[in-house]
């Protein structure tokens, strides 16, 4: 994906937090460090990142970090500097962005489709040009053909492209009818598929069909690997046949194959259990207390309190480490070949 027009083919990312990271290709082949993708008003991208702020609490949604300066705390995002106080702290949370760079309205330039961790996906067009990009509002993709009544010229809005969470946009002519389709992979494993029922130029998706199906929820890790979540898909010839496939990355996690522990382990694993329930629930105490809505806010009471949860946290940490791993995460590549009857 040559983003920049200058002939080597460069790297775009979206991120947990949510900003869109441009990583140049030079000549010798290597990549520059990542920029943040900025719109035409020079703002950097972040489809529903930013402050929000409430009677409780700050929240921001995008790259921010905090800090502490004399005896203060606060967090740095963009440039601004946000007191986080007992009476109103500051939290820090992200949108899951994931980007895919396409032409979607065919006018020679690359326009972005943004995936969020609500499931919704994005256009971010280009009014710019092939070598300098200007990228304008984003705007939320739709999906279902014509609604309403032609005969009364009453059309009700179409509905948005909507999946189950972290959703992962792609295209590509899966049809072979000349244009771009649009697939997309969600939080639960799912692929689907919008046909594009207008033209290059003016794309008008379908209603979605299912290319994967997602696996099935289970509250215990499979024993044997299996398509897991999250998914991100790709979709290319892989095989040569002249059809496209999907590669579809994943997030997933397998229950390790462990030898039983002995009888003296069991207790001990026994014991360590036991006492992390009760270190769990008083972590759980001490952070509605710091940072819940009926946190204390005596200066003295709250350092005590500090004190006391880092203790409870590295005693956590301590004893999950001395239990035997129940899960295991993994990320895998998974090739979908087509058939040949299903084009």
């Amino acid at each position: 994906m040559d983003l920049d027009g200058d002939g080597d083919q460069d790297l775009i990312s979206g991120s947990w937090p949510g900003e869109l990271f441009f990583f140049r290709r030079g000549d010798d082949g290597s990549f520059a460090a990542p920029i943040m993708l900025q719109d035409q008003d020079g703002n950097c991208i972040n489809i529903g990142g930013g402050i929000k702020e409430s009677a409780d609490e700050i929240l921001i949604r995008g790259n921010a970090e905090f800090a502490t300066e004399d005896g203060k705390t606060f967090a740095l995002y963009h440039g601004k500097r946000i007191a986080s106080t007992p009476e109103k702290p500051v939290a820090i949370t992200g949108t899951a962005s994931a980007v895919h760079a396409c032409d979607w309205d065919d006018d020679g330039d690359f326009d972005l489709l943004v995936g969020d961790i609500w499931g919704n996906v994005w256009l971010i067009p280009n009014f710019g040009t092939r070598t300098r990009w200007q990228f304008g509002p984003a705007e939320k993709l739709t999906a279902g053909g014509f609604r309403g009544s032609l005969g009364r010229l009453r059309l009700l809005p179409l509905p948005a492209v909507h999946v189950q969470g972290d959703a992962g946009p792609f295209t590509a002519d899966w049809d072979g009818d000349g244009d771009l389709d649009l697939i997309v992979g969600d939080g639960r494993g799912t692929v689907s598929l919008f046909t594009n029922e207008g033209t290059r130029k003016t794309p008008r998706l379908a209603r979605p069909e299912i290319l994967v199906k997602g696996p099935a929820r289970s509250d215990e890790a499979p024993t044997a690997p299996r398509c897991g979540h999250r998914v991100k898909v790709c979709a290319t010839d892989w095989n040569g046949d002249g059809l496209l496939d999907l590669l579809v990355g994943d997030l997933a996690t397998l229950k390790p194959d462990l030898p039983p522990p002995t009888g003296e382990q069991q207790a001990v694993h026994a014991a360590a259990r036991a006492e992390l329930d009760g270190v769990q629930q008083r972590y759980g105490e001490l952070i509605d207390a710091l940072i819940g809505r009926g946190r204390e806010k005596d200066a003295a009471k709250r350092e005590a309190l500090s004190a006391e949860f880092l203790k409870v946290e590295a005693r956590m940490k301590s004893l999950r480490e001395s239990l035997p791993v129940e899960e295991e995460s993994h990320g895998w590549i998974w090739l979908f070949a087509r058939r040949p009857d299903k084009q």
